[in-house]
Order: C-alpha cells, then structure tokens, then sequence
C-alpha cells in the first residue's frame, strides 16, 4: 500500500492538530495563577527597581518571588497590610517619534500624539515590629485583577494616589 502526497499531509495535519490540543490545555493548567510585576523601588530585601517578581495571592498570603531564578523574596501576611494604593503615570512618546521621525516624517508626527500609561500599586505593610513597602509596575491588563485580589484578600480599599492633593 503505498499513500499518496495528499494523504501523507491530511495525516500531519491531523497529528499536528492533536499535538496543539494537548498542548494548549497543559500549558494554561501549568500557569502559575499569578501576576508578573516590576518592582519599582521600597524595602524588598536584594531587589533592585526594574527586577521582574512574581506575585501570588493566597488566601491569608501575599507571596513574591524573583521571576528570574524563582527564588523567594517576601511573603507578607495580608493582616499586615496598612495601605493599598495606586497610581498612573502618564507620558508622551517623545523619543520614539523623534525616531521614527527621522525615517519616515509623518507617522512620527502622529505617534508624538499618543500617550502611554503605566499603572503602579504601591504596599505598605507592618507586622509586628517590621515595617516596609514599595511600590510595582503593573501590565495595564492585569492591574485591575491585581487590585481587586489584594483588597478581597486584605479587606483594605485602594488609595487613588493621583486624586491626593498635596497642600503647603
């Protein structure tokens, strides 16, 4: 018995769609349930601003690791939070148009018009007699999931950084 070209592809195709839909569920079930963040600067013990963590949410834990190594970096009971708060940052894309500009004149005209916004949550924690906090960078599609999970978790209601006046 001898197959043909196009039987010898309806067979890969075949194998290969098998492949992916074994594939597809045992990488979504292998996800870590938890949010990739930037720390952005505080009182995290051996991390330096811009370090990926990860970020978990237990049900009476708060639990970060490095993202590179996945070694531990704190876990914080969520009875010891004091504060959750968030805060925007928002910029023009400046330097990018300038350098798309040199190439081509118009759409670096039109991409010096948009805004990019990035979103941070700040902790501040003190469990018996340690004190700490910083503060992360969220992906602005995780942010809200961020939020939510540490005020269920917390009982404590987010702080809008950007609505705080400052008065002299």
């Amino acid at each position: 018995m001898r197959l043909t070209n196009l039987q010898i592809k309806g067979s890969m195709k075949r194998i290969l769609a098998l492949f992916l839909c074994l594939l597809v569920p045992t990488v979504v079930f292998a996800s870590n349930n938890g949010y990739r963040v930037i720390y952005d600067g505080g009182s995290l013990p051996n991390a330096k601003t811009g370090d990926p963590l990860n970020l978990k949410l237990g049900d009476k834990d708060i639990h970060f690791s490095y993202a590179r190594g996945g070694k531990e970096a704190i876990d914080i009971p969520a009875s010891a939070i004091t504060e959750i708060s968030y805060g925007q940052d928002v910029h023009r894309r400046v330097g990018a148009a300038i350098g798309l500009a040199a190439v081509t004149f118009g759409i670096g005209g039109l991409l010096a018009l948009t805004k990019s916004k990035r979103h941070f949550v700040g902790l501040t924690w003190q469990d018996g007699d340690k004190k700490g906090g910083f503060a992360m960078q969220c992906d602005e599609n995780d942010y809200r999931g961020v939020l939510a999970g540490l005020e269920g978790i917390t009982g404590k209601k987010a702080v809008d950084s950007d609505a705080m006046t400052v008065k002299n």
